[in-house]
């Protein structure tokens, strides 16, 4: 282990390339977690399937992701994080392409398996390749711009998969990785320093057993269990089992093997376990909203594909506008200040969703996601400086990787359990709307209601029942986005338990690896 002064390591040989290709890397894999969703029916008609079969589309590259994730800080301790890095980010492409050439569910799960194997990897690594070409007086800043493509990626991938879907084909959602893909292994293969690997590590092969099993059982039963009506359904409930049972094992032997690939001492960061806290939230809210928000605008609010990824886009350029003013202040003043204030923004925009109506115009839905964009960037940016500011350097890839698993397993708690809520919620007020709609409802047998919704007529019945439905999933929608402002509003909390990081002289020495 060497030591090197700021000013010298501020010199860094080609840090801007190497700044753009780990950003490529990152805005990949995030796009590829949203830009599929819009693009399902179209592969359900092409590649032959039912509706439940093609969410394994889905399914897979999640399972697998959050998988392989964990094990990421042992990997790159082994092999080396540029080689690592190469080799996801070369078979993250060939696996995009082979997704685009898929002819049948079974080829498009395994290769969306693959995907998520070889994409795991792709946030940690840039994340800590990032911290460690920056020091802390420039890690704001720094972490801003590779911000952009964590955050601004789920948000734009509905937009960008919508576009790609209509002018083009359902196969140009992942096709398009295919440039970026060897833009960036090229400069990350020409550009980024090894920093070298340890051949006499051992792999973990009992925990990541364990926790592979955790993370997938887990993961099966948020994806399944609305449709399985959950803990009703024997796969649910053995799932569940599975869960508890594979985490239980896992922290017992964390605790008490002598080499685990996850390495006990990065708990004991008050920043550090914060921080992993805080990014759940921030991963529940992040990609739950966006899954509520594009039907909400579609199936309520009479958009179009393209309108509704059109509306979607004021929120990513809140959040680039907020990474990039946060980026600049998190050295001027306390991080966690910026933190809550982009909670309260949080709050407030979700407070405001809750009212929302079918009615609400354009401009007042791009000025509330704004805000909401304005208040994720103001939360991220400086968590990523404070999280890692007291870690020790050596636990920099690992914890990095914490990270992305914190944030994804949020999404998908946060998505599976919206969405329950909305099936449910939509049934039990329809049937609460329902009560009042009576031969002896005095509003239903006069003026335009008894025109449009004559009880005696098939037509007035099926356009009556609609119309309950639809007021049935507003309220719905209204119930689930107060559920996000309930979640936002413990973060601030989280965020004063932190410690502010420390400046440091401009000559002080920080080990590098």
């Amino acid at each position: 282990m060497t030591v090197i002064p700021f000013p010298e390591r501020a010199a860094v040989p080609h840090r801007g390339i190497v700044t753009i290709c780990s950003m490529i890397a990152t805005l990949m894999q995030a796009l590829d977690n949203t830009i599929a969703n819009v693009a399902l029916p179209y592969m359900q008609g092409s590649l032959s399937t039912t509706l439940d079969q093609i969410t394994w589309v889905l399914t897979s590259y999640v399972v697998a992701a959050a998988i392989m994730t964990a094990p990421v800080g042992w990997l790159a301790a082994r092999f080396g994080r540029k080689n690592l890095f190469l080799v996801c980010v070369g078979g993250f492409t060939v696996a995009s392409m082979l997704c685009g050439i898929a002819e049948s569910l079974a080829q498009m799960v395994v290769f969306r398996l693959l995907q998520g194997m070889f994409g795991a990897a792709l946030v940690p690594l840039s994340q800590a390749t990032m911290l460690d070409l920056y020091p802390i007086q420039q890690r704001g800043s720094a972490m801003a711009w590779w911000g952009m493509g964590v955050m601004v990626g789920p948000i734009l991938g509905p937009t960008l998969g919508g576009y790609l879907t209509d002018m083009y084909d359902w196969r140009w959602v992942f096709y398009i990785n295919l440039p970026f893909g060897i833009l960036a292994m090229v400069g990350l293969w020409l550009f980024m320093q090894d920093g070298g690997q340890n051949a006499k590590l051992r792999f973990d092969w009992t925990g990541f057993a364990v926790l592979s099993l955790c993370l997938g059982a887990f993961q099966l039963m948020l994806d399944r269990g609305e449709q399985l009506d959950w803990f009703s359904s024997a796969e649910i409930v053995t799932e569940l089992i599975l869960a508890v049972l594979g985490l239980y094992l896992f922290v017992v032997h964390m605790f008490t093997a002598e080499n685990p690939f996850i390495t006990p001492r990065i708990f004991r960061d008050i920043n550090f376990v914060s921080g992993i806290l805080v990014m759940l939230v921030v991963g529940t809210v992040l990609l739950s909203s966006s899954a509520l928000l594009a039907p909400y605008l579609q199936t309520l609010g009479g958009y179009s594909v393209s309108d509704a990824g059109l509306l979607m886009v004021p929120r990513g350029v809140g959040t680039m506008f907020a990474m990039m003013t946060a980026g600049r202040l998190t050295n001027r003043v306390d991080p966690r200040w910026l933190m809550f204030i982009g909670v309260m923004l949080l709050a407030v925009s979700f407070w405001d969703m809750s009212g929302w109506t079918p009615d609400v115009s354009a401009w007042s839905m791009s000025v509330t996601t704004m805000v909401q964009g304005v208040g994720l960037g103001f939360v991220f940016v400086p968590l990523q400086v404070i999280a890692f500011a007291t870690l020790d350097p050596e636990l920099r890839t690992e914890g990095t990787a914490l990270f992305s698993l914190m944030r994804n397993v949020g999404g998908a708690i946060g998505i599976s359990v919206t969405a329950f809520l909305l099936a449910q919620n939509t049934q039990i007020m329809h049937a609460r709307l329902a009560e009042s709609v009576t031969p002896y409802n005095r509003m239903l047998q006069t003026g335009s209601a008894y025109l449009f919704w004559n009880a005696s007529r098939a037509k007035g019945l099926i356009g009556l029942n609609d119309e309950i439905t639809r007021q049935s999933q507003i309220i719905a929608y209204a119930n689930d986005f107060k559920l996000m402002l309930l979640v936002s509003i413990p973060v601030a909390l989280l965020v004063f338990l932190m410690r502010r990081p420390r400046r440091r002289p401009a000559l002080e020495a920080v080990p590098v690896e």
